[in-house]
């Protein structure tokens, strides 16, 4: 039986690259039987066999090399249960992340297809369970840069930039809404989701009846509609009972296509 094994040998058998056997020796996991000196070949004996066995199941496993390196310092049992146990707790975070991050990802296709597919102009009575949002008080007219007060609600309340992707809305203030002023905005704020926790942030719109309409554009393009709303409001004797909530379902952060922008404008009201 051959007693010795070049490293790429090993790598042969093992389905590991020589690469990774080498950074196995820089750090101390699997030092070879001897290197030449002459050419600094690395040997290897079927001793290393069982130990590059057991660190090949424990990374496919996905135990970090940190582990390994003190599992091997101090092997025996009750060090790999703990070992294990811990990865165990790991996965079981990283399934619970991963299953999060598929809900979002389902819900954001459901929001672009509902958006895409839903007639546009069109007035509808809905009504919406409670929306969680992070909600700052700050002035904002059509057409400026929106992009500083985005920055000020994520610097205000900490918010990671990975979140707000189509969760930007803005309001009318109802006193503007009655005297047919929408030239201004009063407030900006991010809706939230399942796992966006922002505690200090978090302000609750109630679950009500709203007057809905979704139009081809952006906010300077939502004065008319909000006219519209109002009629339609006083048509059938409703009454608008708190500021407007106005989102852009899909803007530049999705498409270059200005045409393909959708925003949707959200009226609370009561029925007389």
């Amino acid at each position: 039986m051959k007693e010795l094994f070049t490293i790429g040998e090993l790598s042969k058998l093992f389905q590991v690259k020589i690469s990774t056997l080498r950074y196995y020796d820089e750090i101390g996991l699997l030092k070879p039987e001897y290197i030449d000196k002459s050419n600094n070949y690395r040997y290897y004996s079927t001793q290393h066999f069982e130990r590059l066995s057991t660190i090949k199941y424990l990374r496919a496993l996905g135990v970090p090399i940190s582990d390994l390196l003190d599992f091997f310092d101090y092997r025996d049992t009750d060090k790999l249960i703990e070992m294990l146990n811990r990865q165990q707790t790991e996965i079981a975070n990283k399934k619970r992340e991963l299953e999060l991050i598929d809900r979002k990802i389902k819900r954001r296709l459901t929001q672009i297809h509902d958006a895409i597919n839903h007639p546009m102009g069109t007035i509808m009575e809905v009504k919406l369970p409670k929306l969680r949002v992070a909600h700052l008080t700050h002035d904002y007219r059509p057409g400026e840069d929106i992009e500083y007060p985005i920055a000020e609600l994520r610097k205000n309340f900490n918010i990671d930039e990975s979140i707000f992707l189509g969760k930007i809305g803005l309001s009318v203030a109802l006193q503007d809404i009655e005297a047919n002023t929408f030239d201004r905005y009063n407030s900006i704020f991010m809706i939230l989701e399942e796992g966006d926790n922002i505690p200090k942030a978090e302000v609750v719109f109630p679950a009500r009846e709203y007057l809905r309409v979704r139009f081809s554009g952006t906010h300077v393009h939502a004065a008319g509609f909000y006219e519209e709303l109002l009629k339609y409001s006083e048509q059938h004797g409703y009454t608008i009972i708190d500021d407007s909530i106005e989102i852009t379902l899909i803007d530049y952060g999705i498409t270059n296509s200005v045409d393909k922008y959708v925003t949707e404008i959200l009226l609370p009201f009561s029925r007389n």
